[in-house]
């Protein structure tokens, strides 16, 4: 498969839950220019709607039961198998051990705050409760600390007089479907270079 002259990249994405990201990426990869397209889709709850989902798209969807050592080990082995280049966490609610993490291809989180303000779970109460104007997402590279790998794209989303957690989550979620899709992209067409903790957005070849 090929898009524009060039190979389209193989991606896996891992889910816990509803798996809306997933089905953005899903969406995104379906135009005729879009460099990559998912390839499997593996969940850590038998129950995430997102395994749903991703099977009415026609896209290879496995739940793996089990936490720890031996369900990493398993999840390596199909990312092996099904040669994939870069994995997507979409609402995946586990902490991925080092060895996973060197082991695996480039792994992509999507976050909902401006990192590294607000890391780990419900960054949009904690950043109603400091009391910013200005809250949003960020799409990181995945390294060992909590949300804490070099950024890769930033969307601002204001937080408006009497907003609550579901409201700015809301507001929030529609800009991180924009820009997920986005910097998958551009890694698939090789624009993006890792200097440090920089993400260096080149001209894409």
């Amino acid at each position: 498969m090929r898009a524009r002259g060039r190979e389209v990249r193989k991606i896996g994405i891992m889910v816990s839950g509803r798996g809306t990201n997933m089905e953005a990426l899903i969406q995104a990869t379906r135009a005729p220019d879009y460099p990559a397209r998912v390839a499997l889709i593996i969940a850590s709850r038998e129950q995430a709607p997102a395994l749903s989902r991703a099977r009415q798209a026609g896209i290879e969807a496995l739940y793996i039961p089990g936490r720890g050592s031996a369900w990493e080990q398993e999840a390596l082995d199909l990312i092996e198998d099904r040669d994939l280049e870069l994995i997507c966490l979409a609402g995946f609610m586990r902490i991925l051990s080092p060895k996973f993490i060197q082991e695996a291809p480039p792994i992509m989180n999507i976050h909902p705050s401006l990192l590294p303000a607000f890391p780990g779970l419900n960054a949009q109460q904690q950043a109603l409760e400091y009391g910013v104007k200005i809250s949003g997402c960020t799409v990181h590279f995945v390294e060992e600390g909590v949300d804490s790998g070099p950024i890769i794209l930033q969307a601002g989303v204001p937080v408006k007089e009497g907003d609550g957690v579901e409201e700015l989550s809301r507001r929030i979620l529609q800009a991180e479907h924009q820009i997920y899709p986005r910097a998958v992209a551009l890694w698939a067409r090789d624009a993006l270079e890792i200097e440090g903790r920089r993400v260096h957005i080149r001209e894409e070849k």
